[in-house]
């Protein structure tokens, strides 16, 4: 496909998945207290599974992790799930600000270490929330799901319990989780560096070349394999905003881990359908996910 027109698609699938209102959520809980620490609840529409629960999808929205994109524009994928009987946890989360080494109007891509932080801190709090906030959810029955920059913290949320020993952030054992489904994550750093995934934004993430080395063991999903939690991709082969090598990348690794990794790969899908509910490709991620979770 000649490159002006891949690029009037992709254009147009980002103006269909932002072009939906934002769907107000049931319930907000605060887990922290930074303005961005907070979880929008969304209880399931439906009889639910066993004792009337509905199994508890927990999303980490994307946006290069840049400050412009919060959870507002996932509002309606958060719905979607809803309506397809899931209970629904979408989280906010710190990212990255204006700094003057980036030019007027410049984004960072996230905090390092607030963004890590905060993700760790809102798993931590989930299931007292949801107690508390979203009786219909079965937490026993959870599936972290992410898209792109968020399909990043989804996967390493999943993998914090093989951090380095020194890490912060490090678990005792693995979440109590069904499992994660990554979309379009920027699941390699290093693949994504070399690419220059929306304008080198892993590297701004963990603090520029000078610390890239230092963090990356820190943050990389790649370096943090086997999990031993079920784990699947969904990608979009005509993707130009996270480009499929960066999956299968991924996806080697962890098969050179010794883990299997799902890689679900859409024909003439770019990067925006799979979380805007119009599109086809977002039923398709709805199915990878109830799949885990019932």
């Amino acid at each position: 496909m000649p490159d002006d027109v891949a690029a009037s698609r992709a254009a147009a699938e980002e103006e269909s998945a932002f072009s939906h209102p934002p769907v107000a959520p049931d319930a907000t809980a605060t887990y922290g207290d930074h303005p961005d620490q907070l979880i929008d609840f969304y209880a399931p529409r439906g009889e639910g599974g066993p004792g009337g629960l509905a199994p508890l999808v927990v999303v980490l929205h994307g946006g290069a992790w840049r400050a412009p994109y919060d959870r507002r524009h996932i509002t309606p994928f958060a719905g979607f799930l809803a309506r397809r009987g899931f209970a629904v946890a979408n989280v906010e989360y710190r990212r990255g600000g204006t700094t003057p080494a980036q030019g007027a109007g410049g984004q960072v891509a996230g905090r390092w270490p607030d963004t890590f932080d905060d993700v760790a801190a809102a798993l931590d709090a989930l299931p007292a929330l949801v107690h508390e906030v979203l009786p219909q959810a079965d937490p026993r029955r959870t599936v972290l799901t992410g898209h792109s920059a968020g399909g990043h913290l989804a996967l390493w949320a999943a993998a914090r319990h093989v951090l380095p020993a020194d890490a912060a952030w490090r678990t005792d054992g693995p979440a109590p989780l069904r499992g994660v489904v990554a979309l379009a994550p920027i699941a390699d750093f290093a693949v994504a560096a070399k690419l220059e995934v929306c304008g080198n934004a892993a590297l701004q993430l963990l603090g520029g070349d000078e610390t890239f080395a230092e963090r990356q063991p820190y943050a990389d999903p790649t370096l943090l394999l086997p999990t031993g939690i079920a784990t699947t991709l969904v990608q979009g082969r005509a993707d130009m905003d996270v480009p499929q090598a960066v999956a299968e990348s991924y996806a080697d690794a962890a098969a050179k881990a010794g883990e299997v990794v799902g890689l679900t790969l859409l024909e003439d899908v770019g990067h925006f359908p799979l979380i805007d509910p119009a599109a086809d490709a977002c039923a398709v991620v709805a199915e990878e996910i109830a799949q885990l979770a019932w």
